[in-house]
């Protein structure tokens, strides 16, 4: 009889990133212990690094801005990598927004260097395995993020309340890296940036 695949959980602290495995059919939390803070989140198939969650493709497929509840993620090869199976939030995500990196903070007249998702994606990927160079479209986890009849994007403070979670089935095995978001340049992460926690449920076996 197979055996069971035992629950993990890891803390992703403020201003930084982390990853955690995910065997198929397991469910990953994603956490917001403090509340408003958003999680960008990536994943990638661990047989195969050139697979990965794409955010376009997922609009693409969904014909929706971001899936809802029993809708899934799907890769840049347009597989399911990911099911949204629960979400205790307000429901207010996005998948519009680019993660902040150095060019974004130059542009906004930051001098010298300052945290952001992207370097935070890089490091935490490297630490998995995950070689790349390319930082790809996150699914900002908890971003309040709308689109106004004129088509602008307007954001606003994330509204999870602490302990507020999204669940998420793996359709393969894979890794999960998510950064604690680091801008801090307007109040999208209330006043001020806090950490992530990633669960992983345990598995029960095959009877």
């Amino acid at each position: 009889m197979p055996q069971p695949i035992e629950a993990l959980a890891r803390d992703i602290g403020p201003c930084s990133g982390g990853w955690i495995g995910v065997s198929k059919g397991q469910t990953v939390r994603v956490i917001d212990p403090e509340g408003r803070q958003i999680a960008d989140t990536f994943a990638v198939n661990d047989a195969d690094h050139g697979e990965y969650l794409s955010a376009r493709h997922t609009r693409a497929a969904n014909r929706r801005l971001f899936p809802k509840v029993g809708q899934a993620f799907y890769t840049n090869r347009m597989r399911p990598i990911l099911t949204l199976v629960g979400d205790t939030s307000p429901g207010v995500h996005d998948m519009l927004w680019m993660s902040c990196d150095p060019l974004l903070y130059r542009a906004m007249g930051v001098e010298g260097p300052h945290p952001n998702c992207h370097d935070n994606f890089l490091a935490a990927a490297a630490t998995a395995g995950w070689m790349t160079e390319h930082t790809p479209d996150p699914v900002n986890l908890f971003q309040n993020t709308r689109v106004t009849e004129a088509g602008e994007m307007r954001t606003g403070t994330a509204l999870s309340r602490p302990g507020d979670a999204v669940a998420l089935r793996a359709e393969m095995d894979l890794i999960l890296v998510v950064t604690a978001c680091a801008f801090d340049l307007a109040p999208i992460n209330g006043d001020r940036c806090t950490g992530i926690r990633l669960e992983v449920e345990a598995m029960a076996p095959e009877r």
